[in-house]
C-alpha cells in the first residue's frame, strides 16, 4: 500500500464530510447568522473576546491538537494500519466532528458556559454536579499527562524549549500591539510569522538545558500564570501563531509524503489480541484526539465559545478543527506504518514523538530539508501544542472548579470560587500526578477523556431533544463511545488491581460510577421514562 493514497484519500473525504455532513448538521441544527453570540453580549476583556473566525480556529485548533494526535495512532498501529486509518477516518466525519461542533454550539446557545452548565440546564443540578466531578478529575489527567509529555520533550530536546520560551514573549508582544494598539491583524500576523519562525532558528542556536523536574516546575508556574491572565494577552495570540508552525509541520508532511511516496510496511491487521492489549476497545481508546476527543468538548465550551465573532463560524471552527487534526492523525500513523518493526520498535523506546519527528523529519528531507533540522522543527511543533492544551486544559479546570461552587444565593462567595484559589488547586495536583510519569498516566487519560467524550455526547442530544431539534446523528456515536469506555475502564481496573497500582485504580472506579449515574440520568431522559417537565422544575 502507498502511503500517498492514504494521505490524499483522508483529505478528500475529510473535504467531502465537511461540505456535505457538515452542511446538512447546521441546517439540522439551526445555526443562525443573525443571532448574538455571547462573545458580543458579555464582551468582559477578559474570557469573553469577539474574534475573527481565523484567529479562533488557530487558538481552537492548536488548543484541541496537542500531543494526542500524534501519540494516538502510533501507539494503536500495534493493530495494524487497516482500523487505525478507517477509526480516523470515519470517527472524525461522524463521531468527533459531530461532538466537536455540537459542543461548541451549545455553548454558544448557553451563554458560552461549560457543558457541565449545559447538562445543568437540560439535566438538573444533580446532572450538572456528577458530570463536573468528572470533567475536573478528566482535566487533571490532562494538565498530569501533558506537563509531562511537555517536560520530557524539552529535557530531551533543548531547543524545543528555548523556542517555546522566546514564543511566550513574541506572543505577549503580538497581543499587545494587535489588541491594545491598533495593530492591523494582517501585518501582525506577517510580522508574527516571521518572528516564529525566527524563534524556532535562535531556539537551535541557543538552546536552554534543564532537568526533566525542574522543566516540571517551570511548566507548573507558567500554566498558572497563563490560566489566570486575559486570553487576548498569552493564549490567544499564541495559539493563533502556534497554528501557523503546525500548519507548516503538517504541509511539509504532506508534501514530503507526495515527493517520497513511501510504502506501507506495516501489516494491513494484525490481530483482535495484540500483547495482551485487544483491538476492541482499546484501540478506540488509544487513537483518542485523533478521531474524538472528550478534552475538544471542553475546549469548545470553555474557552472558544466565548470567543465565536458570529454563530456561522462554528461549523469551521468545531467541525474543520477536527478534521484537519484528523489528516495530522493520518500522517502520524504513516510515521510508523513505513518503518519496519525492527526500526519501529527502536524508535518508540524514545517515545511516540520520537516516531513522529523521526519520520516527518525523513519526510522533509526529500525536498531539502536537512533531516536533524527538520526533526528538531518537528519536536519543537509538537511540545508548542503540547503546551497549549497544557495551559488550555489548566484554565478549563478552573472554569469548572469556580463553577461546581458558585452559589448565586450565597451573598458572599466561597473563597474556593476565586480564580487564582481554584487555580492553584488545579495545578498543585496535576503537578503532583505529573511527576509519576507520563506512560501510568495514558492509558487512564485515554479512557477518561473518551467517556468524557460519549458524556458531552449525550448533554447535546438531551439539550437538542429538549430544544425540539434533530439530535438521532448523536445518539449511535453516544452510545458507541459509552460501551466501548467503560469496557476499558474495566480493563484498567483489573490490571492495576492485578499490577498492585491501587492508586491508579481509584480514578478509574471513579469515572466508572460517574458514568454510569450519568448515562442513567441521560438515557431517562432521551428515550422517554423521564418527562422534560420534571427536569424544568429541578433547576
Amino acid at each position: 500500500m502507498s502511503s500517498l493514497v492514504l494521505i490524499i484519500a483522508s483529505i478528500v473525504l475529510f473535504l467531502v464530510g465537511y461540505v456535505t455532513y457538515g452542511a446538512y448538521l447546521a441546517k439540522q441544527w439551526g445555526i443562525d447568522p443573525t443571532r448574538k453570540t455571547p462573545a458580543h453580549e458579555v464582551n468582559d476583556g477578559i474570557d469573553y473576546v469577539p474574534t475573527k473566525p481565523a484567529v479562533l480556529l488557530g487558538h481552537h485548533f492548536a488548543s484541541i491538537a496537542g500531543a494526542g494526535p500524534i501519540n494516538g495512532p502510533i501507539q494503536a498501529a500495534i493493530f495494524g494500519w487497516v482500523p487505525v486509518f478507517l477509526w480516523i477516518v470515519l470517527g472524525s466525519i461522524f463521531v468527533g466532528g459531530v461532538h466537536d461542533y455540537g459542543s461548541l454550539f451549545a455553548s454558544v446557545r448557553h451563554k458560552g458556559k461549560s457543558i457541565g452548565e449545559v447538562i445543568h440546564a437540560n439535566m438538573g443540578k444533580k446532572g450538572m454536579m456528577l458530570f463536573s466531578i468528572f470533567a475536573w478529575l478528566t482535566l487533571l489527567l490532562v494538565v498530569a499527562a501533558f506537563t509531562n509529555i511537555v517536560a520530557s520533550t524539552f529535557a530531551s530536546v533543548p531547543a524545543a524549549a528555548s523556542s517555546s520560551l522566546m514564543f511566550i514573549v513574541l506572543a505577549i508582544l503580538f497581543g499587545f500591539l494587535v489588541y491594545r494598539k491598533g495593530v492591523s491583524l494582517k501585518i501582525g500576523t506577517i510580522v508574527g510569522v516571521i518572528l516564529l519562525f525566527l524563534c524556532v532558528y535562535l531556539g537551535y542556536v541557543f538552546p536552554v538545558q534543564l532537568s526533566l523536574n525542574t522543566w516540571i516546575i517551570v511548566l507548573m508556574i507558567y500554566i498558572y500564570a497563563a490560566s489566570t491572565a486575559p486570553v487576548w494577552i498569552l493564549l490567544q495570540p499564541r495559539d493563533y501563531l502556534n497554528s501557523f508552525l503546525l500548519y507548516a509541520m503538517i504541509a511539509g508532511a504532506v508534501i514530503g509524503i507526495v515527493i517520497f511516496n513511501p510504502s506501507v510496511q506495516l501489516p494491513a491487521v494484525t490481530g483482535f489480541n495484540v500483547n495482551g492489549q485487544y483491538l476492541f476497545p482499546m484501540l478506540f481508546v488509544t487513537v483518542a484526539c485523533g478521531a474524538i476527543s472528550g478534552f475538544h468538548s471542553l475546549v469548545g465550551s470553555g474557552t472558544t465559545s466565548k470567543q465565536v465573532d458570529n454563530e456561522k463560524d462554528t461549523k469551521l471552527i468545531g467541525y474543520g478543527a477536527m478534521l484537519i487534526e484528523g489528516v495530522l492523525a493520518v500522517v502520524s500513523l504513516i510515521t510508523a506504518a513505513y518503518v519496519s518493526n525492527t526500526e519501529l520498535t527502536e524508535l518508540l523506546k524514545g517515545g511516540p514523538v520520537n516516531v513522529f519527528s523521526s519520520g516527518v523529519g525523513t519526510f522533509m528531507s526529500k525536498f531539502g530539508i536537512p533531516f536533524d533540522i527538520g526533526k528538531s522543527f518537528v519536536a519543537l511543533a509538537v511540545s508548542a501544542f503540547a503546551l497549549t492544551s497544557l495551559d488550555t486544559a489548566t484554565r478549563l479546570g478552573r472554569f469548572i472548579f469556580q463553577e461546581f461552587f458558585d452559589n448565586p444565593e450565597k451573598e458572599k462567595p466561597s473563597i474556593l470560587t476565586n480564580m487564582y484559589v481554584s487555580t492553584a488547586i488545579t495545578v498543585l495536583i496535576g503537578g503532583y500526578m505529573a511527576a509519576g510519569g507520563y506512560a501510568r498516566i495514558w492509558p487512564i487519560f485515554g479512557s477518561a477523556n473518551q467517556l468524557l467524550a460519549a458524556l458531552a455526547l449525550l448533554a447535546i442530544a438531551v439539550w437538542l431533544k429538549k430544544s425540539g431539534r434533530n439530535y438521532h446523528m448523536l445518539t449511535i456515536p453516544m452510545i458507541f463511545m459509552l460501551v466501548v469506555t467503560l469496557s476499558a475502564l474495566v480493563l484498567l481496573i483489573k490490571s492495576n488491581l492485578a499490577a498492585g497500582n491501587y492508586l491508579l485504580v481509584i480514578f478509574p472506579v471513579l469515572l466508572f460510577i460517574l458514568a454510569v449515574v450519568l448515562a442513567k440520568e441521560g438515557y431517562s431522559i432521551i428515550f422517554g421514562s423521564k418527562k422534560l417537565e420534571e427536569i424544568s422544575k429541578s433547576h
